[in-house]
């Protein structure tokens, strides 16, 4: 991978992870109480609860009324604010489900609390962030799983396997997509009446490191609609797309990227992030990567791997490589039918897995840096409306 910048932290401050057997209770925190950490995290944990021995032992949301819900479904006790819930030295590895620009500080204060993280997708907010979680998770020794679930969907490991072989020749253009439909306006979500800051929310924790404002309801409840907070479309959808390509075929960081797009649709949205964004970009000698997607139509498009030789493309079931004319008959393709799947549940024993026995992680900090990256191309190409290069002697993503 390219370098990485490195900082000194005080040996004192960082807490060494625990060792766990087989048959040591692992006790979770879940930071962020929302759709994903109550709906899809509380829930697949409290089925794991035997079968993987674990236990959601805290639950933590700066909405005291999330967090008294989590509580209620899991007999966990409650934070409001996550560092109150890192000194909690019954805490074996915590779930982060807050908005993206609060993944950063809470995993390095994690991972310098000897807690293992798993992290939703994106990893971090920024490139700049990106670099220094992968830093902490080195420091520290934790294990760390980023939330791109489709990495435990075995097809991508093994497309790895047949480029590396060289079954695809030159691979030269990757194209994948993530597109949905909405009706009147996209990604918005219902406003609770109950919340009151300075009452049952904190407004100030949920700012965290973003530019402060005066308590704005539509930007605490629809965050993932606003740059402060969220990087739109390509850190909430494209990031699972990308990084199946960077996976296939052991890309790092892009040489060259743009991005096109706007509120075509829904020109009258409040959303200060684009519904249509896509997104082009050259990584070192080839190939260029095309990441494709609109909330105004969700007609989907082959996600493929063209390479001089074959064409690899993937399917619900796996994916198939067919040959070009020139090397071989198209109509009798390699097929691989794949294991695993885009699954919440499978992905936590995997990094259950990782804190017990040392398996590999499926998505660990690296690969989730690469997909921050190649989102943020898209991200600040878009913002700036410049064509971007990646700076290698400062390690940022720069106007060519």
């Amino acid at each position: 991978m390219p370098p990485i910048t490195r900082r000194s932290f005080a040996a004192a401050a960082l807490a060494a992870p625990s060792a766990f057997g087989a048959s040591q209770r692992l006790r979770a925190g879940i930071i962020g109480c929302g759709i994903r950490g109550l709906g899809a995290h509380i829930h697949e944990l409290l089925k794991m609860a035997e079968p993987e021995n674990v236990q959601i032992a805290a639950v933590c949301d700066v909405f005291d009324k999330r967090a008294q819900v989590a509580a209620a479904r899991t007999g966990a006790k409650t934070y409001r604010d996550y560092r109150r819930l890192l000194e909690d030295k019954d805490i074996d590895f915590v779930v982060i489900a807050t908005p993206d620009h609060l993944h950063a500080p809470i995993t390095i204060d994690a991972a310098r609390a000897g807690k293992h993280v798993y992290c939703e997708k994106p990893m971090t907010h920024t490139v700049e962030e990106a670099q220094r979680v992968v830093e902490t998770v080195r420091q520290t020794g934790i294990k760390m799983q980023v939330g791109v679930q489709g990495m435990s969907d075995d097809s991508y490991e093994t497309a790895n396997k047949y480029y590396r072989q060289g079954a695809l020749g030159k691979v030269v253009l990757a194209q994948i997509d993530y597109s949905r439909n909405y009706d009147g306006d996209f990604w918005l979500k219902d406003i609770d009446r109950d919340a009151r800051p300075g009452v049952n929310l904190d407004w100030d924790l949920f700012l965290g490191p973003a530019a402060k404002r005066p308590y704005d309801p539509d930007r605490f409840f629809n965050w993932i609609r606003y740059w402060d907070y969220s990087g739109g479309v390509p850190a909430g959808l494209l990031v699972h797309r990308v990084t199946r390509i960077i996976r296939s075929l052991d890309l790092t960081i892009p040489a060259y990227g743009s991005a096109h797009g706007g509120k075509f649709a829904f020109s009258s949205s409040t959303a200060e992030i684009p519904e249509t964004i896509n997104i082009a970009l050259d990584y070192p000698g080839g190939p260029t990567v095309l990441l494709i997607s609109s909330m105004a139509n969700d007609t989907p498009v082959p996600h493929l791997l063209r390479g001089h030789k074959a064409t690899l493309e993937f399917t619900n079931t796996g994916f198939l490589i067919r040959p070009q004319k020139l090397y071989g008959d198209p109509a009798n393709p390699i097929v691989h039918k794949k294991t695993g799947g885009e699954d919440t549940a499978l992905h936590l024993k995997n990094f259950l897995a990782a804190i017990r026995s040392h398996v590999p992680l499926k998505c660990d900090a690296t690969l989730g840096y690469y997909g921050v990256a190649a989102c943020q191309f898209g991200i600040l190409s878009y913002r700036q409306r410049k064509y971007m290069k990646w700076d290698a002697a400062r390690q940022q993503i720069v106007p060519a």
